[in-house]
């Protein structure tokens, strides 16, 4: 009874996760409708179709004669399906995957800020200032000035 075991944890796992009745089909559900999230998150659509058939296969052991763990499943079912219920406890199934894919990364963010914010208050630029040449308007009085007094020194000679 591993596999249903296995495909039970997950299912209440993903009960309490919606508070619902309907779990891992609501796990589906969501994943079902969001279109192209296949670009976002690497493995997508192997997790949707595998979620599905094992949902299919659970169905088919518990309500229809003749099918059993035995004949319908493999022990790298149960395997997956604990791998799958780790991956949510973890936060790393498609859906979290999906959402951090998707919202806005505010933990960069604030770090580039932060380090742009900091750089732009190391008063280099004031002495930046200080240090560049007067610029046209004085360098131009000044000539004239100096202009004025080689006059006043030729004249008086």
């Amino acid at each position: 009874m591993g596999f249903i075991d296995s495909y039970k944890s997950l299912e209440k796992l993903c009960s309490e996760m919606y508070s619902d009745n309907h779990g891992l089909s609501t796990y589906i559900d969501e994943m079902t409708n969001i279109p192209n999230a296949s670009y976002y998150v690497q493995g997508w659509d192997d997790d949707l179709k595998q979620l599905k058939h094992y949902r299919w296969v659970r169905n088919k052991i518990v309500h229809e004669p003749g099918y059993t763990e035995e004949n319908m499943c493999v022990p790298e079912d149960m395997q997956w399906l604990n791998n799958f219920y780790a991956r949510i406890m973890s936060v790393s199934d498609p859906l979290a995957l999906y959402r951090k894919a998707r919202s806005p990364q505010t933990t960069s963010k604030p770090k580039q800020t932060y380090v742009t914010q900091t750089t732009s208050y190391t008063y280099t630029q004031p002495k930046k200032a200080a240090s560049k040449p007067a610029g046209c308007l004085t360098y131009l009085i000044g000539a004239l000035l100096g202009l004025a007094v080689v006059a006043l020194i030729i004249i008086t000679i």
